[in-house]
Parts: structure tokens; C-alpha cells; sequence
């Protein structure tokens, strides 16, 4: 299993970035024919997939490796692996169905339309719904509309077992074929009701190779897990590569979810050989920074946070 990485950092340039239409949003610093790129096979690399955007959320394309710097711990690791080629997705949905989320599930339960929108025909993604328990609603399927459906078929009710709703989702994401996997969790608090803890989630996490993307809906939160709802979803964010979306509005839950299929579909993957460590289980931190003219506007890079090594 490819090892993935590692940080979230705010930092300038101007580039290649898509709206979400897809346009150009500013000129190419660096040759167009990066998608050439190449990744070398061999069980000891890591790779690192990485998003970038601007401050608008709109994906930047055009970057090179010299473009980047990958750190293990404190130590620089020179990049041997570069690529940008689009590959295929499976992405499963975690919708919160709970009865917080009845004054906005009706609205709500629309915007998954725009996820679908930004995914192509042989990607797939499945359904789970978040309520009293986590349930599997839809199963791997690349009938989108499928999904849909069972959505406008849902009501909410109950507590909400949002942790157990992810995990189902990853053992869901196993039976996927796909080299690119994620969750989309859609929310409006935190967890109340669940069997699985956040610590075991976590490293199941990590060690999935699973990008974690949350859209929280946030109105006047009152009970303790609404208060704890952003922390929470940015927890697991940070920790997968992925980005948490704060929304307050129907508009900016749909744009959060087009935003978020546009992002699947435009990732580097940097690889690079990690300095020899024993297989003791441990957690490796990592960080990848960008390298970019300065005075040009702000770009927001995701990256795993890092990674466990293999146990014996």
C-alpha cells in the first residue's frame, strides 16, 4: 500500500488555476506538457498526493516539480516521481440524516447533484446515511442519479454516529478498484451516538490512503456536538489531505461540492524514497511546501499529515 503525506500550508504564486467551470484563471508559469510525467513502481516509494488552490477554492494546474519540497520529519527528500495525470475515482458520500439536520435536509440533500456533476462516467461513489446508526444505503455504483434518488427518499431522525458512518464508508472503499479514493461528509455537528472512537478511526484512516473532504453546515450550533462539529471534521481533514468547507448557505453548499469533485480530478502525486526506519508502527510526520515566486497571490496546498510505518 502506497504510503500518503502531509500538510496544509497557505502560501503565494501565480499559476494555472481552474473556476469551476474548468477555465483558465491565470497564465502558466511552467511548460504545459507536465502531464507527461511518470510515476516509478516500486513498493518503497511514497507517494504523496497534493492539491492546490487559491484562496477561491478553484484548483491550480501548470505546477512542476521544482515546484515542490517534500520534508520527513526535518529532513528535505528529493522528489524521483512526478505526475499529474487524471485517474479514476471512487468517492463515497456520508450524509448526516440525523434530526439536527431536518430544518436543512431538504435543501441539503440536493447538492450532492453538483459533486456528481464534476466526476467522469467510469468513476463511482456509494451512499451511507448518518442517523441513530450509519447505514449503507446505495453501494458501489456509477449510476450517480441512483444516489440521488435514495437521498429524496431519506428523512432525518435520531442522534448521529457520524465516526461509525466513516468507518462503514472505508470498508465500502475496499471493495473499489479506483487508485484515487475519498469521503465526502456532509454535517452539521459532531458525533453523538457512535461505537468507534476518533483515535481508532484516525489511524484507519491514515492507513487507508483515504482523502477525507467535509462540507459543515453551521447555523447558530448549540448542543456540545454541534459546538465540536468543525473541530472535529477538521481533524480529519488535516490528517487525510483533504479540506473542510464551512458553509452557512444552500449556494455555498453546492459550490463546496462541485469544488470538491473539481479537486479529485486535479491532484499531483510527488513521490519520493523515505530514510530507513524500523517497522515499529510509528507515526512519521510530513509536510510538502511549495516553491513559487513571491509577491504573486495565495494558493492553500493539502497533503496527508503523514503516515505508520508497517508493523512487524
Amino acid at each position: 500500500m502506497s504510503k500518503l503525506i502531509a500538510a496544509f500550508f497557505l502560501i503565494s504564486l501565480s499559476l494555472y488555476a481552474a473556476d469551476d467551470d474548468g477555465g483558465p484563471l491565470a497564465a502558466r508559469l511552467n511548460h504545459p506538457n507536465s502531464n507527461n510525467a511518470n510515476i516509478r513502481v516500486d513498493v518503497n516509494l511514497t507517494l504523496v498526493p497534493v492539491s492546490v488552490s487559491d484562496l477561491l477554492g478553484r484548483s491550480v494546474r501548470g505546477l512542476m516539480p521544482r515546484n515542490f519540497q517534500v520534508y520527513e520529519g526535518s529532513r528535505q527528500m528529493p522528489i524521483v516521481s512526478f505526475s499529474s495525470q487524471d485517474q479514476r475515482v471512487t468517492v463515497g458520500l456520508i450524509f448526516d440524516c440525523s434530526a439536527s439536520m431536518t430544518n436543512k435536509f431538504k435543501t441539503s440533500r440536493q447538492a450532492p447533484r453538483q459533486l456528481f456533476q464534476q466526476l467522469n462516467p467510469d468513476d463511482q461513489s456509494f451512499l451511507v446515511t448518518v442517523s441513530g446508526r450509519a447505514q449503507l444505503k446505495w453501494r458501489l455504483t456509477s449510476d450517480f442519479d441512483r444516489l440521488q434518488n435514495a437521498l429524496m427518499f431519506t428523512h432525518p431522525e435520531g442522534t448521529t454516529s457520524l465516526i461509525d458512518g466513516i468507518y462503514l464508508g472505508l470498508r465500502e472503499l475496499k471493495k473499489s478498484h479506483s487508485p484515487r479514493k475519498a469521503l465526502v461528509i456532509v454535517s452539521d455537528g459532531g458525533d453523538n451516538s457512535s461505537r468507534y472512537s476518533l483515535h481508532t478511526l484516525t489511524r484507519v484512516l491514515v492507513e487507508s490512503d483515504t482523502m477525507i473532504f467535509a462540507v459543515g453546515l453551521y447555523d447558530h450550533p448549540q448542543s456540545p456536538e454541534e459546538v465540536m462539529g468543525p473541530a472535529l471534521l477538521s481533524h480529519l481533514t488535516g490528517r487525510t489531505g483533504g479540506a473542510n468547507f464551512e458553509v452557512s448557505s444552500v449556494e455555498g453548499l453546492r459550490l463546496a461540492m462541485a469544488r470538491i469533485g473539481i479537486a479529485l480530478h486535479n491532484q499531483y502525486v510527488l513521490g519520493y524514497y523515505p530514510p530507513p526506519s524500523p517497522a515499529d508502527g510509528k507515526y512519521h510526520k510530513i509536510k510538502v511546501q511549495l516553491l513559487v515566486p513571491k509577491g504573486t497571490p495565495p494558493l492553500l496546498i493539502h497533503a496527508r499529515a503523514g503516515y505508520y510505518t508497517p508493523k512487524q
